[in-house]
């Protein structure tokens, strides 16, 4: 079978594969506790899939519009300006299966072949993936552990050059949990700015917080309404992983050309999911809040046992539901470490070099499991190390 040259070119996202051979290992009969896999394990709220089954019953089962429903374009936009504090349009607005289209949408209408995009690393693994996909060049910017996984705002000064045409941030970040602070994205915002810069902003975490620490959309700073893509979603905030449902918010110039990539690829998202979105967005809160609460006492949980570990430096994170904890102490490379754990541990977790080559030297675990198990996994690493 002839297969595509580009295709080389395409990455993938480790988390599946790990979580492929965690269930393979089941299926033999061993023992896994699953800290691979960013997924919430709380199930829907009741009121939101109430409102998908209400949508379907009302005849929410066909096409829709490319860009979403309008009811929901607007309750999107009407959310985010009241989380973000900015005011956003409606049509600004584009409802897709899950977030990973706008990375996809976005690199591809506004990144040409030979172009360079700066992301972050360790970083989401498919922002490296599609840069290399659309035949741009991928720059590294280095978060560093001593500064809580932030990068120097100096060191992405050095990195743009004439043919730098995007910035991909991440904050809250996956896999660190690092965020970037107030003053971190005034002076991006300023760099973007003075060197015309697009920048993706991935808020998919926005709402997953810690110890008080507030969210800031680096799109709320002078000269950034207009060259900021917004990339947010259902999955992570509403535990609705399963059900593919994100959205970006751009410039408006640009929707048309997002709006046209949409048709190409899917037509459109699924009609009754987006009225299910639209309850999310605007039904009670509380589940979320429970939900964050949670993640809390499961971080403090993680942090401190890994801590406890020999060899292991962990981060106390602010935001989303991962840990990085530093493993050079072992002695052992990232790779070797993970299927160690996986193997004779039973404990899925992934290399951090699954997030790019500054991932060496790392794990990361998810948190998104419950305190019991996570325990567990804490005592088998424990003796698994020793």
């Amino acid at each position: 079978m002839h297969v595509a040259d580009r295709m080389k070119t395409l990455g993938t996202e480790t988390a599946f594969l790990v979580l492929a051979k965690a269930r393979a290992l089941e299926a033999k009969g061993k023992n896994i506790v699953h800290l691979e896999i960013g997924e919430p394990d709380f199930d829907t709220p009741a009121n939101i899939k109430e409102a998908a089954k209400r949508g379907l019953d009302t005849g929410f089962t066909h096409y829709g519009p490319a860009p979403g429903l309008p009811e929901l374009r607007k309750t999107i936009a009407e959310y985010s300006t009241k989380l973000l504090g900015q005011r956003f349009s409606p049509e600004q607005v584009v409802v897709t299966p899950g977030a990973k289209p706008i990375m996809f949408y976005t690199i591809l209408a506004c990144v040409n072949p030979g172009e360079e995009v700066i992301y972050p690393n360790p970083g989401f693994p498919i922002y490296e993936s599609v840069i290399n996909f659309v035949g741009a060049r991928p720059i590294p910017l280095v978060l560093k552990e001593e500064k809580g996984f932030r990068f120097e705002v100096d060191d992405l000064e050095k990195l743009i050059t004439p043919r730098t045409r995007m910035l991909i941030i991440n904050t809250p970040q996956n896999p660190t949990g690092g965020i970037l602070t107030k003053e971190d994205l005034q002076r991006i915002a300023e760099l973007a700015v003075k060197n015309d810069l697009m920048v993706l902003s991935d808020e998919i975490y926005n709402r997953i917080l810690y110890d008080g620490f507030q969210h800031t959309s680096i799109s709320t700073f002078p000269g950034m309404a207009e060259r900021t893509i917004i990339l947010d979603g259902f999955s992570k905030t509403y535990a609705m992983t399963g059900w593919r449902m994100g959205w970006g918010i751009f410039p408006e110039p640009l929707v048309p050309a997002i709006s046209q990539l949409q048709i190409n690829c899917t037509s459109c998202t699924s009609s009754f999911s987006q009225v299910a979105g639209i309850e999310a967005l605007t039904g009670p809160q509380g589940d979320v809040e429970k939900m964050v609460i949670e993640f809390k006492r499961r971080r403090d949980v993680i942090v401190e046992g890994l801590n406890s570990i020999p060899g292991f430096r962990c981060h106390k994170p602010l935001g989303a539901f991962y840990v990085f904890p530093n493993i050079k102490g072992t002695g052992k490379k990232s790779q070797e470490l993970s299927e160690y754990l996986l193997n004779e541990a039973g404990v899925a977790c992934l290399s951090g070099t699954a997030f790019g080559t500054s991932g060496e030297g790392y794990l990361r675990f998810s948190y998104a499991n419950s305190v019991e198990k996570i325990t567990t996994a804490l005592e088998r690493i424990r003796k698994a190390v020793s």
